[in-house]
């Protein structure tokens, strides 16, 4: 997985674990690409506070994954209802279904697709 993918997923997980400072300036890093001195700048802390306290956001994110594996449970759920999406829709094009089977398998993949929509 991509570092900024992950480290953004972490975030959205667990986000409201952190300060409102923490928060603020790994928002400021990783979502709005600002560099250690605008960041610097804007907090008025040196590029080296900036950094040890991406540093320290960053550790402590993935800390809270390794005790409570959300993202890790996401990301295996997302890749099961891909694969029910996927049997699904071959299912629909590739047998010969009576009527009521194929509104059965429409309505499953129906729910599947607004569960991938909301993931």
């Amino acid at each position: 997985m991509d570092k900024i993918v992950e480290q953004t997923l972490l975030y959205d997980f667990y986000s409201e674990l952190l300060t409102k400072k923490q928060k603020k300036i790994y928002e400021d890093y990783f979502m709005n690409d600002l560099s250690l001195a605008e960041i610097s700048e804007q907090e008025g802390i040196s590029r080296q506070g900036v950094y040890d306290s991406i540093k320290r956001t960053t550790k402590l994110l993935g800390n809270y994954e390794e005790k409570l594996g959300l993202v890790k449970k996401f990301d295996k759920n997302t890749q099961r209802v891909n694969q029910i999406y996927k049997y699904t829709h071959s299912l629909i094009n590739e047998s010969e279904l009576d009527q009521k089977e194929l509104q059965d398998i429409k309505a499953i993949q129906e729910i599947v697709e607004t569960m991938l929509q909301e993931m």
